[in-house]
Formats: structure tokens, C-alpha cells, sequence
């Protein structure tokens, strides 16, 4: 048997590694980057990093949040004020100063918020104190801008679940008010603020970082910043306020609208008590002196809208204007922090309102009765016809309630006050107030009227004979002004009334009748230009305005345009002051005493559907009319043409009682009071060879006449004050008049001139009728006058009852 020889192999150790250690085998392995999971472990081991990769990851973690930190405070830029606009300030509008230059009152606001910006210098350094005392204590010695302490404390809270707070400094709510305009929630927006808030604080000093948080913080009341705020809660300006009122305002700021004294005076004394403390604490306040503090006394406070009651016509008047004349829009208008002083007279707006209201009421002193209709609408408004200035204007109970203003947007029928504007145009073709015409009721006129009805009846049915237009203005008679319209065109009419003011005027016979309706403001800037002399002056409410640096903006242009000539506009005013000088005259009976030479025109439409007066002196033009409301939809609030006001209101009754009423408080103020003469008579066309109106066929009234005859009554010649008195005897004996000689001292008429002439030039009389000369005797030669003969007056008849004319 052979054997075989073979070499034992070397027994292998039976021990094994420590579970869980890292062993070797085979050749040794190149190390990795990034030996995860770990090579050479098993179990758990194999996935948990050593504490080297645990710290390195934490340091990089650490040096890649400081780079993002560092990276996004470079590159953060501090955003623009104007996106939360706290640089808005509210624009306000005043009355115009009193007659004594000293500034109106303000009539009301613009604002998106009410704010005045203010300097922080003007304040006293106590302001700001008592305002660091309660929203951070280490403003004015940190540099930072942000507390890590106070932002680590709210954090922690508010994961906690508490009640929300927040750890801002108060330069991170400076930047949360001032820069970013809404309240901060999430922490992403949070970290930004903190950002913006450290850069701010290495860039802008602590006064300007004050002075902005203070223009820009609410404070209640409606209020922002502290200006608005001084005088909501204590009605002075912020550089005035005392170190207790600063305190409290200060004391309110995180919860004003519930810490207002007015509210909760509790709470408001306990903060008021922890901010005084604090600024002892801080060394800006003496204690002896805090302990002698009283909790000040605020101001009540009322929620006022500022369109409420009858001045909200007036502001939306200017609001319109400013947009329509200087194109400023809302939101210019609503954030500039405009003054704009109106023309409104504050004195004038109040008797205006007051007429009104006592109208309505039935208590105005001698008022002719009850208020004709319960849903009647009057406008008021009176202008400056040099300038074109509305100086007070009623244009509503409550501007709330009813947004259509009376005088700007109702359109009401101009019944008889069209008629002076044919006069105009017939003086400019060279008709004189001498020509006459046959005043006789339901006159036809052929051509009158485009549908065949050509019969025109005088107000009343009255008939009267060949009158003059003189006359025939006074006593307003209609047939005697459609023969005028028709011998001169009523294109003439209507291009005169376009002239003065009314827009687009209508072109038909019936225009000098008044059958077009219109505004009432149109109709005072149209008899403004009458009253001017023949200047037309846009209407306007804005007088003046001011940036908010105090600098002249705009201001209205009352230069004015010249559409009339002076002499034409002397005839028109003289006879339309015998609407209120004539005894006939449809306005006599209630403006006549009044006393003061007065130019005017009633107006009364047909069937009693609307009534006016619209009355003038040199330097004061005002507007009554009376119409009617509809209730019914869709015209709610607008003006109607088919109710009657009533049979006894014609423009010679209520319209002029409401006129002299309100007028003769106005002529009481100093700057109205002195009695303004109007030019004398001019005379237009007197010297030209008469001319005859063209024939009207008529069947049951003679055509117009221009005549030359002699008539029953004669015009008492003009011009003759201060004439040698044979040289006016003669003058008032050549025209078929008596003259009455009587005698009376003057200081400035030569001895032998006549001094004045009773009645005056221009009225007409009976022919051989009496006109009394007043001869000058020279000066008075002694202290005492000696008495001087009585002038024998024409005789005066007692006053009729109310006249029912137009």
C-alpha cells in the first residue's frame, strides 16, 4: 500500500474582533472623501457620523449662516417712505380771512389720513423722552438698532404658545411704520425689519429716526403722527405740549383707540404713571417733579365726517374745482398737505345758512306766511362780480342727505330774468330806452312761435299801454319784450346771454321769456357780469393755494374778459334798478327799503313752476330761486317743471323777501355797508334818428311802435347836478316839466349850481309835472346851519300789496 506525504496546514485562530470594532482584512483600502455610511462598522454604528463630521457640520453650518446673514445685510437697501405713505399729509380748506386779514377758520379736510408733518426741532426734547421712556428705553444709546434679548424673549414665547409679543426696538417699529406701512407678522418678514432697522441705525442720526416715527405713528382719534394727535387730545399744537401731555401720548401707543382716556381713563393714568417713572429712571425727568404731575385733561372727541351738513357742498365744490381748473386729483389732493383758502366769507355762509334754515322753519321775521310747498328747494348764493369770487352759497340742508347741490346742478326754467339780456343786445344794435312799444295783453306776433300759437300774454293778463323799456323792464312786461327779441333776433338775445355767463343758451323766440333752463350759478356769474360793468369773471371757490412748505401753489385768475361795453352795461343797470325804484316795479315792495341804489329782475315761469330774484349792486350780486323736488325715480332730488309752487309765489314775493331778508344782513357787515353808486345813465343811442320796428301783422292787437309823438309822460332830464340853474331850469322846462326852486348850503357845490335834482334824472312824470332844483348857497358860514327850505318832494302814494308779476 503507498502512502502519500502531506504538510498539515496551519490550524486558523478561532478568535474573532470584538463585535462591533472595525477589522481588517485583505489589502488596505485607499480612504474616501466622504466614508458614509461608514466603512468597517456594522449595525447602528455603520450609520452614525463620528463627532468630527458632527462638528464640522456644525461650524459650516454656522459660517454659511453668517455668509447668508452677512451677503443679505449688503445687499438689503432701505425701501422709499412713499410705499406706506407716511409722508401723506391731510390738505386743509379754510374760509377766506375776515376783513381784518386775519385767517378764516377751516371749513373741513382732505385726507387719506389726518397727518401734519412736523420738525422734530420744534418739539420740546420731552416729546421725544416720554416716547423712548415707552417704547424703548436704550434708543438713544444703542447703536444697533435691534434687541437680541428682547427678539430671543418673544421668540421664545411664541413657541411656547403664549400670547403673542413682540421683542421689536423702537427703531424696528420706525421701520415697520415708516418704511413698510402694514403690521409685520411672520418671522421671514421680521428678520427683514431687523435688517433694514441695523442698517438705519448706522445711517441715520436718532433725531431723524425720532422725528419720522413720530410723524408716522397712530395715536387714535383718527390721528397720525403727533401734530394730528396734540390737537385731537388736547387742541394745541405739538410744540406746545406739556411733559404730562406727552407722557400720555406716549403711554398710548400700542393701544390707542383703547387706552384713550376718553375710553378707559384708568388705563390710560397707569400708563401715563409708567412712562413718567421711566424717564426719571433714565435721568430725563426730575422726580420731585414727576411727583408733582397731575393726569392731564384731554379734549372731548367726536366723530365728525367731513362732507356733514351744509358745508360738504361747499368742499365738494372745491374738490371739483381743483381737479377740473388745476388738475390736481384725488390722490394729490387727498396726501399733498395742501392749504387752500376759499372765497367763502365765514360771516356771509353763516347768514346764508341761517336764511335758509329759518326759511324752512317759517321764522324769519316778517315772512309772508307758511313755506309755500313742503318740498320747495331754494338756493342762495351770493358773488364778487369784480372778481367772480362765491362768497356764500346754500346748496342743501346736509350735503349726507342729498348730494345735489341747489345752486350748481339743479336746472330750473329762468322765467323773465332772460329779459335783461335782450336789453343788452338791443342797446348794442342802437334801440334806446326811450323806444316804445305797445304793452297790450295777448298780442299775436306772427312768426312768434314755429307751431302757430303766436298769441304772448302779459303776466296777471295785464294790458298796458306804449311803454318805453324802461317801463316795460320795471313792470316786466312780456309782450313789450317778444316784439323787442323779434326786431332785433333772438340769436342777439341768446349770443348776449352766452357772453355773460350762460352756457349755450337757447336760440328761439322764446329765449327772452326765459323758457331754457338753468343753473343757478350760471345765472349769478351771468348778472355778476351786469353788475361788473361788463366784465365777465369766471365763478370760482378756490382763492389760494399752498404746498405743504408754505409755498404759493395756484391761485384763481380773476383778471376777467370785457364782453360789453360801459356805456350799453349804464343803461341796462338803470333799468333794472327801477324794478326795485319804481313803484310798479315787481321786486318795489320788499327791496326798495333797503335804501341803496339796487339793480335787479324777477322771474316768474308760467303756471308758478319756479320763481327767482336776482338782485345786484356794484360790488355784490346774489341769486334767490325757488323750485320744485321730484321723489318719484329716476329723477329722485331733481328739479320739476310740472308742479306748481304755488298761485302767490312770483319772483316779486318770496324770491325778493328771501333777497332783501338775507341782503340787509349783508349790508350791515362793514365791508358791504357803504352805499356804491352804479354809473350814470349813459343814454345809448338817443342821438340816433329813431328807428321803427318792423310791422307785425296782428289780428287782435297793432303791431310794436317806435314812436315819436308826444307822450303823457316825460323823462326828467339827466346830468343837470351841478348845472347853473337857469341853465337846468331851462333843461326841465324844454322837456314839458315845472321846476321847483329851493335853496340849501354845501361845502363842494359852487353858490348858483344845482346841488341835486328831486326826482332823479331818468323818472318819468306826468308832463307839467314838478321837479324841485336844489340851488347851492355856498358854505355854511356859521357852526349852527341856519334852516334851510324844505324841498317840496313829488307826491308819494301809500306802497301797493304785493305785486304777482315775474
Amino acid at each position: 500500500m503507498a502512502s502519500t506525504n502531506r504538510r498539515a496546514a496551519p490550524a486558523r485562530s478561532r478568535r474573532s474582533a470584538p463585535r462591533g470594532s472595525k477589522r481588517r482584512t485583505g489589502p488596505k483600502q485607499k480612504t474616501k472623501f466622504f466614508d458614509y455610511p461608514r466603512t468597517g462598522y456594522h449595525g447602528l454604528h455603520r450609520w452614525l457620523p463620528s463627532w468630527r463630521v458632527v462638528v464640522g457640520t456644525m461650524l459650516g453650518f454656522l459660517f454659511l449662516g453668517a455668509g447668508v446673514v452677512v451677503a443679505a445685510y449688503a445687499f438689503t437697501e432701505v425701501p422709499t417712505a412713499s410705499a406706506a405713505d407716511v409722508k401723506a399729509q391731510a390738505t386743509t380748506v379754510y374760509f377766506a380771512p375776515h376783513d381784518d386779514g386775519t385767517p378764516g377758520k377751516v371749513m373741513g379736510t382732505f385726507a387719506a389720513q389726518k397727518r401734519t408733518l412736523v420738525d422734530y426741532d420744534t418739539l420740546p426734547k420731552y416729546v421725544g423722552q416720554a416716547t423712548a421712556a415707552a417704547e424703548d428705553k436704550e434708543f438713544y444709546s444703542s447703536r444697533s438698532g435691534i434687541s437680541i434679548k428682547g427678539m430671543g424673549r418673544a421668540l421664545i414665547n411664541n413657541l411656547k404658545g403664549g400670547q403673542t409679543e413682540g421683542g421689536s426696538t423702537l427703531t424696528q417699529q420706525y421701520v415697520e411704520r415708516y418704511y413698510v406701512g402694514t403690521t409685520t407678522t411672520d418671522y421671514v418678514g421680521k428678520a427683514k425689519e431687523a435688517l433694514v432697522a441695523i442698517k438705519i441705525a448706522q445711517t441715520q442720526k436718532k433725531p431723524e429716526i425720532m422725528g419720522n416715527y413720530l410723524n408716522s405713528i397712530y395715536y387714535g382719534r383718527d390721528s397720525y403722527g403727533i401734530q394730528a394727535a396734540a390737537k385731537a387730545y388736547f387742541g394745541v399744537d405739538a410744540s406746545a405740549l406739556t411733559v404730562e401731555q406727552a407722557a400720555l401720548l406716549a403711554g398710548i401707543i400700542p393701544s390707542p383707540n383703547n387706552w384713550d382716556p376718553q375710553v378707559s381713563p384708568s388705563k390710560a393714568e397707569a400708563r401715563w404713571n409708567i412712562v413718567l417713572d421711566s424717564m426719571v429712571d433714565s435721568g430725563w425727568l426730575d422726580g420731585a417733579k414727576r411727583d408733582a404731575m397731575v393726569f392731564p385733561q384731554t379734549i372731548p372727541y367726536e366723530r365728525s365726517n367731513t362732507f356733514a351738513g351744509t358745508n360738504g357742498y361747499l368742499l365738494d365744490m372745491v374738490e371739483t374745482e381743483m381737479k377740473a381748473d388745476y388738475d390736481v386729483g384725488e390722490d394729490r389732493l387727498f396726501k399733498s398737505g395742501y392749504s387752500i383758502v376759499t372765497t367763502i366769507k365765514e360771516d356771509m355762509q353763516d347768514a346764508v345758512v341761517d336764511q335758509a334754515n329759518q326759511y324752512a322753519a317759517g321764522t324769519l321775521d316778517g315772512q309772508l306766511g307758511a313755506v309755500p310747498n313742503a318740498d320747495v328747494r331754494a338756493s342762495i348764493s351770493t358773488m364778487d362780480p369784480k372778481t367772480g369770487a362765491i362768497l356764500a352759497l346754500y346748496g342743501g340742508p346736509d350735503f349726507l342727505t342729498d348730494q345735489r347741490n341747489r345752486v350748481k346742478y339743479d336746472k330750473i326754467q329762468a322765467g323773465s330774468t332772460f329779459k335783461p339780456f335782450a336789453l343788452t343786445a338791443a342797446l348794442e344794435q342802437g334801440v334806446p330806452l326811450t323806444t316804445r312799444f305797445s304793452g297790450r295783453n295777448n298780442m299775436k306776433i306772427t312768426g312768434w312761435d314755429p307751431n302757430g300759437d303766436d298769441v304772448v300774454s302779459n303776466f296777471g293778463n295785464e294790458n298796458e299801454p306804449n311803454i318805453d323799456l324802461i317801463k316795460a323792464t320795471a313792470m316786466s312786461v312780456n309782450t313789450v319784450y317778444a316784439q323787442l327779441n323779434m326786431q332785433i333776433g333772438a340769436d342777439k338775445t341768446a349770443d348776449v346771454a352766452a357772453r355773460a355767463g350762460v352756457p349755450e343758451p337757447d336760440r328761439n323766440n322764446g329765449n327772452v321769456l326765459g323758457t331754457q333752463t338753468v343753473r343757478p350759478v350760471d345765472m349769478l356769474n351771468a348778472y355778476g357780469t351786469l353788475a361788473s360793468g361788463g366784465t365777465y369773471h369766471a365763478w370760482h371757490v378756490v382763492d389760494t393755494v399752498k404746498d405743504s412748505k408754505g409755498n404759493v401753489a395756484y391761485t384763481a385768475d380773476t383778471e376777467g374778459k370785457r364782453v360789453f361795453a360801459e356805456d350799453v352795461m349804464a343803461d341796462v343797470t338803470y333799468a333794472m334798478q327801477q324794478v326795485v325804484q319804481d313803484r310798479r316795479g315787481t321786486a318795489h315792495q320788499w327791496v326798495a327799503p333797503l335804501d341803496r341804489p339796487i339793480a335787479g329782475k324777477t322771474g316768474t315761469t308760467q303756471f308758478n313752476k319756479a320763481a327767482w330774484f336776482i338782485g345786484f349792486t356794484p360790488d355784490v350780486v346774489t341769486e334767490v330761486s325757488l323750485s320744485q323736488q321730484v321723489h318719484e325715480p329716476p329723477h329722485n332730488g331733481t328739479v320739476s317743471m310740472d308742479k306748481v309752487l304755488g298761485k302767490d309765489v312770483t319772483g316779486g314775493s318770496w324770491p325778493a323777501f328771501l333777497w332783501q331778508s338775507y341782503m340787509k344782513k349783508v349790508f350791515a357787515m362793514p365791508a358791504y355797508s357803504q352805499v356804491v353808486p352804479f354809473p350814470d345813465r349813459a343814454n345809448v343811442g338817443s342821438k340816433a334818428k329813431p328807428t321803427h320796428a318792423p310791422p307785425v301783422p296782428s289780428q287782435t292787437a297793432p303791431a310794436p311802435i317806435v314812436t315819436e309823438e308826444a307822450p303823457t309822460q316825460v323823462e326828467v332830464p339827466g346830468g343837470l347836478e351841478n348845472k347853473l340853474e337857469a341853465d337846468a331850469t331851462a333843461a326841465i322846462a324844454k322837456v314839458g316839466l315845472t321846476a321847483n326852486i329851493s335853496a340849501a348850503s354845501s361845502d363842494t357845490v359852487t353858490v348858483g349850481r344845482v346841488i341835486r335834482v328831486d326826482p332823479g334824472g331818468g323818472t318819468m312824470l306826468d308832463r307839467n309835472g314838478t321837479v324841485t332844483l336844489v340851488i347851492s348857497t355856498g358854505p355854511k358860514v356859521a357852526p349852527t346851519p341856519t334852516p334851510t327850505p324844505t324841498p317840496t318832494p313829488t307826491p308819494s302814494p301809500t306802497p301797493p300789496a304785493p305785486p304777482a308779476a315775474p
